[in-house]
């Protein structure tokens, strides 16, 4: 089992020098708690798909620190995908193209400063999925998180239960620019 330690100024230290080596680890958000790596780790993602029996199908969101970090990723800036991003930090996660060749990332920036602050010292961004197995329901504090998924990673942030405990509301921009939600949850568009 992973260890568990407090979400505070030494867990987000230890967790950023963990990601930045390609390491796991179990993070908090307001919605529900998350796993997450840094995107420079190919084989720490596979690790994540492996561990929640993931279906090679389904992406992995990318959490940011704010949404300079989504535009720098090179995420389509438009009128409708800002006025979008204004419900950020938040539980909204936005499926925008992102660089060329039609690639497609959700984003989301967390409504947890102590997360927000994590991801910023790991870059901007982290890959990062709900904690638990494929098919059910996502852990909404560190206990719950530590019995899905603790034994496969390499640590477990502690910041108490989930804020709202349901996942984000997924979007994506029709080509009117109208929002389509893909998934119905915490943010009400």
């Amino acid at each position: 089992m992973a260890e568990i330690i407090p979400f505070d100024e030494t867990g987000i230290a230890r967790a950023a020098g963990l990601l930045a080596r390609g390491g796991v680890v179990i993070v908090p958000t307001e919605t529900v708690y998350g796993v997450a790596c840094h995107p420079a780790f190919p084989d720490a993602l596979e690790r994540i798909r492996a561990m929640k029996r993931r279906d090679r199908a389904k992406p992995f969101q990318l959490l940011a620190a704010d949404a300079a970090a989504v535009w720098a990723d090179g995420a389509l800036r438009s009128p409708e995908a800002e006025r979008l991003a204004a419900h950020w930090p938040g539980a909204l996660t936005l499926v925008l193209q992102a660089g060329q060749g039609g690639r497609t990332e959700g984003y989301r920036v967390p409504d947890l400063a102590p997360l927000r602050t994590l991801l910023a010292r790991c870059g901007g961004l982290l890959r990062c999925t709900s904690v638990n197995l494929s098919g059910e329901p996502p852990a909404k504090d560190a206990r719950e998180a530590a019995e899905a998924l603790g034994g496969a990673v390499d640590l477990v942030l502690d910041g108490g239960p989930a804020r709202l405990g349901v996942a984000s509301t997924v979007a994506a921009l029709s080509p009117e620019g109208k929002p389509r939600i893909l998934r119905q949850g915490a943010l009400r568009l």
